[in-house]
């Protein structure tokens, strides 16, 4: 069982981030299950920002898992290529979608064992579709989170999936998905790898970490970003 003083400031700070940034959600923009699972897929080694800039395009193409697995190769190229590394996400894009038509007749199943056995899918993804797609509670262990989490105390674990089973023994597992959410806005704008903005923290008195980064409140203002789809 965690220390229970860990887990009063552990709730404390998701607290404080849940009134800091009430909006919080995914900056990945979708509609349905399967653009989510597939933006999130894209959403490797790029920004939010310009997987919703060809997300429109990509869709109106392809609005389900049958279109995109019939696509054409050179054509999803050309519209993924603003994303980087376009060739290896068009040939995950068109397996996972070939993998949804095959095993599931094109629909995006709801169970985590399903999710992580498609091709492409580890648990993070799956975790971001489960919570944010079919309500289904889940942690998502990205870059920002496990940073965020080490530097609150709450695990020491930089494998992912340990973070994860970590972290959700402090927390209802009903606060995971907005958990997940808080953690990865408030590092997108305030508690950044290089240089955090501790002297604009609002969970600062909370934080075992306070100090690697500006503590003095003009320097740290400066780092603070104003919105986060990096």
């Amino acid at each position: 069982m965690p220390d229970t003083a860990l887990v009063r400031r552990a709730r404390k700070i998701n607290r404080v981030l849940a009134e800091t940034y009430p909006e919080a959600r995914t900056e990945l923009d979708f509609d349905n299950a399967f653009e989510l699972l597939v933006v999130t897929v894209l959403s490797a080694q790029t920004t939010d920002r310009r997987v919703n800039a060809v997300r429109p395009t990509l869709f109106a193409a392809y609005p389900d898992a049958a279109a995109m697995a019939a696509a054409d190769r050179a054509t999803v190229e050309e519209i993924l290529k603003p994303t980087g590394f376009f060739r290896a996400k068009t040939d995950a894009v068109l397996k996972l979608s070939q993998a949804l038509v095959e095993r599931h007749d094109g629909e995006v199943p709801s169970r985590l064992e399903d999710l992580v056995a498609l091709p492409g899918v580890g648990r993070k993804t799956a975790n971001v579709v489960l919570g944010n797609a079919f309500g289904v509670p889940g942690i998502t262990v990205d870059t920002h989170f496990g940073r965020l989490a080490r530097r609150f105390g709450w695990t020491t674990q930089t494998d992912p999936v340990k973070a994860e089973h970590e972290v959700g023994a402090l927390f209802p597992k009903k606060d995971w998905t907005l958990l997940s959410h808080h953690l990865i806005w408030h590092g997108r704008r305030v508690c950044h790898a290089r240089n955090p903005a501790c002297g604009a923290c609002p969970v600062a008195r909370w934080c075992p970490a306070y100090g690697e980064g500006p503590t003095d409140p003009v320097a740290a203002a400066k780092l603070v970003k104003t919105e986060g789809r990096a």
